[in-house]
């Protein structure tokens, strides 16, 4: 019983995921202070407020709706996502891009039998498994033939 606990604790996909959401976490705790702390008394200079709307509200027929909470948090939403977008999104996308470039794809066929997408050199459709004549006739590498 423990046995399979522990093999499922030391599955290196579960270890992962514990130190990315821990990383994940602490990250969100850097970028709420950043917003809390930079942007959002920015948005108060330009709309000339103390960058707080909590106390705003609206009084309709005796009835109070307190708005002002919700533009905070609509405001601190916005203002994360940018954050986000622009300083870890973006230049990790650039970055994979650049240093990881995608591998060129398999020229593709349709399957004569089930119109599956196949390579055009296979033999035989990995979905039906109906034999076919292949386009294009594979390359093997010299290093692969052992001479």
């Amino acid at each position: 019983m423990f046995k399979g606990f522990r093999d499922f604790m030391m599955r290196g996909n579960v270890v992962d995921m514990a130190v990315g959401v821990v990383i994940g976490a602490a990250f969100t705790g850097v970028v709420t202070g950043f917003v809390s702390a930079f942007l959002t008394p920015l948005v108060g200079v330009v709309v000339g407020a103390a960058g707080d709307f909590g106390s705003y509200k609206a009084t309709i027929a005796g009835v109070t709706f307190p708005y002002g909470q919700f533009l905070n948090v609509l405001i601190a939403f916005f203002m994360t996502a940018a954050v986000l977008y622009f300083c870890v999104v973006l230049p990790v996308t650039k970055a994979t891009a650049r240093y990881m470039p995608k591998k060129p794809k398999t020229p593709k066929r349709p399957c004569p039998e089930c119109l599956t997408e196949i390579p055009e050199a296979a033999r035989r459709c990995s979905a039906c498994t109906a034999h076919v004549k292949p386009l294009a006739v594979p390359v093997v590498p010299v290093a692969a033939t052992g001479r």
